[in-house]
């Protein structure tokens, strides 16, 4: 664990340079801050909110050179102060590094970088000079040292990184500033160029997403988030003719000979991800899909009032245009199996089967046999798959309960409404905060006529002749916060009462199915039945099988699906050409990100006007709910504009110091 002999970070103050090292107490904060990589310790961290020195014989002048010169980097030149000041910093610094004696610079490059904080109206030019400004004012001594001796300094092992809160908190680490910043420019093109350097289903995630990075906006600080999502489906659905004839013409960076061929597995988000990035770095990919439509849960999972299967669709087909290709109808573990694969030339395969397989809610009563009785994921693939596509009728009954307090409950309780079911009722075991579905979808469900009962639970699905008849439930309280972070559910005693239905759909979760396998092939598996992986390549305990999305995390979401196919490629691409995976600084500076914001103060230090986010229209509730068409409506440019103004552009660099 590492020790801090000199920090400030927001003001606070760690001066242990008085201290032997034996003295300094451990401090669990810096836990990831021992070391870089194996054998390659930490000496010192910058960032937008200060610096901490690990090591005694850090040259600070060139830590700060090192620093300051990417801060230059990053300026986009609207603040004349930030954009020319940072760069008058970095080359005195660079001057006082190569030997310089003059102490007095350090006055100039203070007085420099207090106006670029004072004056720019970014994040990053707010705070990029803090960690200047700080080493200055409590290590002006270790300063006017190291110049004195005028020796000039060798450049130390420097890492930098360029991240803002809402790109930490989104999976695939999209540039969220940077498309913002194109759309407020009116260059849309470039906009959505900055997604699809991430993932090519922008118009889909610009729908479905959760909005993790909207969770981190700072403008919550303010007023309310900036609308992040809403902004991704503008571009993505402006330029949506585009895409297809960049990528018909698209150069890979260099393209790979037949032999290195790769096969991924599904269609769902992680492997459309996954072929997307191979197919961009050269290789012969070929994905294989069991139904005969693509899409994985995103076409069979999301309804589409959410999700419109010809924009997911668009967005697939980007795979054939770069040369992939789709063979449909092609079940792993019957009509091929990972050995046939292997044997017909694949030199590495990416599993991405998902968990299609619905849990039971494990209550007395209960038979999957039951007339009535279907899991959630079985309803949405028999509605988006046979009913939409198809034509083929469902018959639901009047009356139906969904038991469940994630998105595919209430993916099937809205459903079920367009089906025709006269009365839904919903059933959670905790209370509406509790609930782990979006927001929006829980207040979309409430409008639409989804009648809840919260902190409810079932213990005996009825049936008779056959065919379920209702459930009895009884009524729950929250009692102390368990292991898991949530609070407690406990029954109340004599609450039960009996609810009638005609159909029980258990939307609890899903696990996977591991009939595309047998235990010849050598897949480990998870205590709770998800497929085993290294965390940091993604492979399994097959050599050159990888695999990633729902299969390995369990149901996640569509973005971190995209992610870990993303990541998966990037691994698969050094274990076919080095023949192992490398260390990826970008995902180690990330998790030194993340371990530091527990001491960010929250608020913003600059008046910020209060501008509230663009309103999304939608479709009237009474009128959407009867049919499939998409509730949310796109914003028009104006309303764009209008939203991309309001980002803050919280830019951070960081840096780190290492030994090698």
């Amino acid at each position: 664990m590492a020790k801090v002999i000199f920090g400030v970070w927001d003001g606070t103050v760690i001066d242990n340079r008085r201290r032997k090292i034996f003295e300094i107490e451990e401090d669990p904060s810096f836990r990831e801050f021992d070391e870089f990589n194996t054998g390659n310790p930490i000496k010192a961290f910058m960032g937008g909110h200060g610096f901490f020195i690990f090591e005694k014989g850090v040259h600070l002048l060139d830590a700060a050179r090192q620093y300051m010169q990417r801060v230059a980097r990053e300026s986009c030149g609207k603040c004349t102060p930030c954009r020319v000041g940072t760069q008058i910093i970095a080359a005195k610094l660079r001057e006082l590094s190569n030997g310089n004696r003059d102490a007095a610079v350090l006055d100039e490059i203070a007085a420099i970088a207090e106006h670029i904080r004072s004056t720019s109206l970014c994040g990053l030019g707010q705070t990029a000079p803090v960690a200047l400004l700080e080493m200055i004012r409590y290590m002006r001594e270790e300063l006017i040292a190291e110049i004195a001796a005028g020796n000039g300094m060798p450049p130390q092992p420097c890492t930098t990184y360029v991240s803002a809160p809402c790109i930490e908190a989104c999976p695939s680490k999209v540039d969220v500033p940077r498309y913002i910043d194109f759309i407020k420019d009116g260059k849309f093109t470039h906009s959505l160029g900055v997604i699809l350097q991430k993932y090519p289903m922008a118009a889909t995630c610009g729908r479905v997403c959760v909005r993790f990075c909207e969770m981190a906006c700072r403008r919550t600080q303010v007023d309310e988030a900036v609308g992040i999502k809403v902004l991704k489906r503008f571009v993505a659905d402006r330029e949506k003719y585009i895409t297809n004839e960049w990528f018909s013409s698209y150069p890979a960076e260099e393209k790979k000979s037949d032999d290195l061929k790769v096969a991924v597995i599904g269609t769902g988000p992680a492997s459309i991800s996954a072929a997307y990035h191979l197919l961009l770095k050269g290789y012969p990919v070929d994905v294989y899909e069991d139904k005969t439509v693509p899409g994985g849960m995103a076409a069979t999972g999301i309804p589409n009032y959410r999700l419109p299967k010809d924009v997911l669709g668009r967005e697939i087909s980007i795979i054939e245009t770069l040369g992939g290709r789709i063979l449909y109808d092609r079940r792993l573990g019957k009509k091929i199996t990972i050995k046939s694969l292997l044997n017909d030339g694949y030199q590495a395969i990416f599993l991405g089967v998902g968990a299609h397989k619905g849990k039971m809610l494990g209550v007395a009563g209960e038979d999957t046999a039951l007339q009535g009785y279907q899991f959630g994921v079985n309803m949405l693939l028999h509605i988006n798959h046979d009913y939409v596509n198809r034509g083929i009728p469902m018959d639901l009954g009047e009356k139906m309960i969904v038991v469940g307090g994630g998105n595919v409950a209430m993916d099937c309780a809205r459903s079920a409404l367009r089906m025709g079911v006269k009365e839904v009722h919903l059933i959670y075991r905790r209370s509406r905060n509790e609930m782990p579905a979006d927001k929006e979808e829980v207040e979309a469900a409430e409008k639409e006529g989804v009648i809840f009962h919260y902190l409810t639970h079932p213990v005996r699905i009825l049936h008779a002749d056959g065919r379920v008849t209702g459930v009895k439930a009884t009524r729950m309280e929250l009692g102390e916060v368990d292991a898991g972070g949530r609070r407690s559910v406990l029954p109340v005693a004599g609450s039960e009462f009996v609810l009638e239905a005609d159909s029980i759909i258990p939307a609890i979760g899903q696990q996977v199915d591991h009939s595309f396998t047998s235990p010849e092939e050598g897949l480990r598996f998870t205590k709770g039945g998800l497929i085993e992986v290294n965390p940091n390549s993604l492979m399994t305990s097959r050599k050159g099988i990888f695999a990633g999305g729902d299969c390995v995390t369990g149901p996640a979401t569509l973005v971190q699906a995209m992610a870990q196919g993303h990541q998966a490629a990037r691994c698969m691409d050094d274990y076919l050409t080095l023949g192992r995976v490398r260390f990826f600084p970008d995902r180690r500076m990330s998790d030194l990100v993340q371990a530091i914001q527990p001491m960010i103060s929250k608020g913003v230090s600059i008046p910020i006007r209060h501008e509230y986010r663009v309103k999304v229209k939608e479709l009237d509730p009474e009128v959407r709910k009867r049919m499939f068409e998409e509730v949310e409506k796109p914003i028009s440019v104006e309303e764009a504009y209008h939203e991309a103004d309001r980002c803050m552009r919280c830019y951070r660099v960081y840096s780190v110091i290492t030994e090698q």
